[in-house]
């Protein structure tokens, strides 16, 4: 070999060395900024304080921080499956165990005391009639809670949130404004029911408006639990629920309804012009613009690796399970109330001036006193509703809040402000509406109209969400679910806007009155029509094959 190509080569192993020499400098460089900078005097715990206030401000706009969430997949259990494997694991009763959970805070929602009052008055009214459909209008609701469910399943984040990323600025603000006055008006009802229900078991000592205060001051106590671990609330839902089924199915073996107009009414849909009005109030009162939020947040309770694909396939099976007896146990005990209902109302003079306020003392009318008043039984079934939908309701709010404005504040400041903006208009109504029974019927009716003006706005944009392949995925619903899907969210959206009709048709007395009443109805078609335009369903629903993958996915993919 010649000098120069010797020369050369050292010039190369030379250019090399300090190549290798730079790198090394650099990657040294930025291990050293990684580094926190502490003085000689800086303990050893200090510095893992700091590390701790440093974890928690970054956890602190999260929906669950990660030391909260239920451990389910741990090293042993996951076997040791590659990130993005879709390899799903046999079914265990242990794993459901651990998820079972959020569908019981989900299915309150099912239960609350507007549910019970359209129950009664359905019962009342229309008898055994109307079953099938209570039962039909949980299958509705049932479908619509597993989407949301898939959604936080799958995207590791909540309804609120993608929200907040899929809507411009003033679609997104309107959507929120929407979601909180839809949330008070549902708040409203539920802690009036709570107050109801104090006065009740307090032989009327306790005025609604003292029972509105204690509801609000007790939410805190019972959010408090979640400190002590996701479980612990979860298990108070539980025996919340349970008091429920205990109270609704005593009074129900007490009344002896009759077995065979029962099944008849589960089995034979039946619907005239004298019931259309409780028919509409129970698939109105089924399907909660609040609670598709919700149902997307709880789920993330538990610790799921979004990129492993056969972990959220898992736990989507556990949640459809899950939610699924969770509404069965729902649909038992409005069963129950219905029933109960129609068996001693059904046909009297009673029958149309019949509320929550005054259902129990009806009751003990035709039952009387007994070892074990039904006053009372109906008192804490009553209570148990009220106190179990108030708190997840606060819970709903602070997602929704969270969500939509990305508040990067504590949990405990989240649940101060959104109970505080449902409060106060609740204490107001208390006073202004408590003076008569038909006044808080009233109330109950325009706190409906609330609601229903704002359930296409919770709808829509979750059908948008879990049909967009950049949002889910693989996780994307099928063609087939995307059609009943949106089936069920058209029917759902013309109950309601029957009801809305009905409603102002009734009350609209004078032409400026009528004219405001006009031009809302137009702006909610038209941000109706929007949303829909934006989500792009039309054109998916007739270009995708039924044959594409996903065929019907809501438990699987």
């Amino acid at each position: 070999m010649s000098t120069q190509s010797q020369q050369h080569n050292k010039r190369e192993f030379k250019g090399e060395e300090e190549e290798e020499e730079e790198e090394e400098n650099h990657l040294l460089h930025s291990e050293c900024e990684t580094i926190p900078f502490s003085s000689p005097n800086t303990s050893p715990s200090e510095w893992e304080h700091g590390n701790k206030e440093e974890e928690e401000e970054e956890e602190k706009d999260t929906v669950y921080a990660a030391k909260d969430k239920v451990q389910i997949f741990d090293l042993e259990s996951a076997g040791g499956v590659r990130e993005g494997s879709t390899a799903v694991p046999p079914f265990s009763w242990r794993k459901l165990w651990l998820f079972t959970g959020p569908g019981l805070l989900m299915s309150v929602a099912f239960l609350d005391p507007g549910n019970l009052e359209g129950d009664l008055q359905a019962g009342a009214i229309a008898g055994y009639t109307l079953l099938w459909l209570l039962m039909w209008s949980t299958i509705m609701g049932l479908v619509i809670q597993l989407l949301s469910a898939r959604l936080g399943v799958a995207t590791g984040r909540h309804l609120a949130e993608l929200c907040r990323e899929e809507y411009s600025n003033w679609a997104r603000l309107v959507l929120w404004i929407l979601a909180e006055l839809a949330l008070i008006a549902a708040d409203i009802q539920e802690v009036i029911g709570s107050a109801i229900a104090l006065k009740i078991l307090s032989h009327g000592l306790l005025p609604i408006w003292a029972g509105v205060i204690i509801t609000a001051m007790d939410c805190f106590f019972f959010l408090f639990l979640e400190n002590y671990g996701v479980r612990k609330l979860e298990g108070v839902f539980a025996v919340f629920i349970g008091t429920m089924g205990f109270s609704f199915a005593w009074m129900f073996f007490n009344t002896n309804p009759s077995e065979e107009e029962l099944l008849m009414g589960l089995l034979i849909p039946r619907v005239n012009s004298k019931t259309l009005r409780q028919a509409v109030e129970i698939v109105g009162c089924v399907i909660t613009p609040h609670n598709v939020f919700l149902h997307s947040a709880l789920v993330q309770s538990r610790d799921i690796d979004i990129r492993n694909k056969g972990q959220v396939q898992e736990a989507i099976n556990y949640y459809s399970i899950e939610s699924s007896v969770a509404l069965l146990v729902t649909l038992v005990i409005n069963l129950f109330v219905i029933t109960v209902f129609a068996r001693v109302f059904y046909g009297t003079e009673q029958a149309k001036g019949i509320g929550l306020v005054n259902a129990g003392q009806y009751l003990q009318e035709r039952y009387g006193g007994g070892l074990f008043p039904i006053l009372y039984i109906w008192g804490i079934g009553l209570l148990a509703a009220g106190q179990s939908s108030t708190i997840t309701g606060t819970y709903a709010g602070q997602f929704i809040t969270e969500g939509f404005l990305k508040l990067n504040i504590k949990k405990w400041l989240r649940a101060l402000i959104t109970r505080s903006c449902a409060i106060v208009p609740t204490m107001i109504c208390a006073i202004v509406f408590n003076t008569s029974e038909g006044s808080l019927d009233t109330l109950n009716e325009w706190l409906n109209v609330v609601q229903a003006i704002q359930i296409p706005f919770a709808l829509i944009p979750l059908l948008t969400l879990v049909s967009k392949e950049e949002v889910m995925g693989t996780f994307r619903i099928g063609p087939i679910v995307e059609r009943v899907a949106w089936s069920v969210a058209v029917l759902v959206i013309l109950v309601y806007g029957y009801m809305l009709l009905d409603f102002f048709l009734d009350e609209v007395d004078g032409l400026l009155f009528g004219f405001l009443v006009f031009l809302s109805a137009a702006a909610w078609i038209s941000f109706i029509i929007y949303l829909v335009q934006h989500s792009g369903a039309i054109s998916s629903i007739l270009v995708r094959s039924p044959n594409s993958k996903g065929f019907f996915s809501l438990a699987g993919n």
